[in-house]
């Protein structure tokens, strides 16, 4: 085996400090980051929505049956899964891992942020736009008005929260319900593949109940009851990040608990079926 010179390792070092650099200086840069991570977020999507369609092609035979509509919701629903699961991992690592929101350091929480919980915000923001444009293009083949409603309210307190960096705790415990978006995705899938009346669409109904009532219920009675404890520095936020801290969960808690009531008639109905 020929042996590394000193020069090449010299070079290979120089070329990883400047990745170095040009990770710190530019893309975590604090005036870069929202720029950023948006348009990186939304070029990431398209990529992901391409390669959906791709794997799709040559590995489901149901497909190719499809209409034209409904392969754009296909693909769209992979985009919307791979999303879902990225910024869940991250929104249960800031919310109950890291330290960056943690009691045990001082200051209000409210305005607590780092340069990567920002970028993370960023990526969802284009995720929201990207998708949003879809649904507005095609209104309404991939989702009526509380699509738009839903998407809008949280699109504009993520872009708000990753701009101005208040809040972001409250974000990414918001976020979290979105762990709840692969199983919904998941029984579209079935049911188009006409799996339906098999033990896997059963069994899928399941697991969206109770996540949707840990994540998008339990969850949030936490989140307002953490905003109670800490209301002293929730008042010391600019009015419109005040505002979106009661108004944009108040909103989803309600169009939730909504939904859910639809997960349990329909849950119910599917079981009443297998008996």
């Amino acid at each position: 085996m020929r042996p590394v010179s000193k020069n090449t390792v010299m070079t290979m070092e120089a070329y990883r400090s400047q990745a170095e650099v040009l990770v710190k200086s530019y893309l975590l840069a604090d005036t870069l980051v929202p720029f950023t991570s948006v348009v990186g977020g939304i070029l990431a999507y398209k990529l992901v929505y391409d390669l959906t369609q791709l794997v799709s092609m040559f590995y489901f035979r149901t497909y190719a049956s499809l209409t034209k509509i409904q392969r754009t919701e296909w693909n769209n629903r992979g985009m919307s899964t791979v999303h879902a699961i990225f910024i869940t991992a991250t929104s249960l690592y800031f919310v109950f891992w890291s330290d960056l929101f943690s009691d045990r350091l001082a200051g209000p929480v409210t305005f607590r942020h780092s340069p990567l919980s920002t970028f993370y915000l960023g990526v969802s923001v284009g995720y929201f736009l990207s998708d949003l444009g879809m649904i507005f293009w095609l209104y309404p083949s991939l989702g009526g008005m509380e699509y738009v409603i839903h998407h809008s309210l949280s699109g504009i307190a993520v872009a708000y929260s990753m701009a101005s960096g208040e809040g972001q705790l409250y974000t990414y415990m918001v976020l979290i319900s979105e762990i709840t978006t692969p199983e919904i995705n998941m029984r579209w899938f079935l049911d188009t593949s006409g799996m339906k009346k098999s033990a896997a669409y059963l069994i899928n109904g399941v697991v969206i109940f109770i996540a949707w009532l840990v994540a998008r219920v339990l969850l949030f009675v936490y989140l307002f009851y953490h905003v109670y404890l800490h209301y002293h520095q929730v008042i010391e936020m600019h009015i419109f990040g005040y505002l979106l801290v009661f108004v944009v969960p108040a909103a989803l808690a309600l169009m939730n608990l909504m939904w859910f009531g639809k997960i349990i008639k329909g849950l119910l109905k599917t079981i009443a079926k297998k008996r």
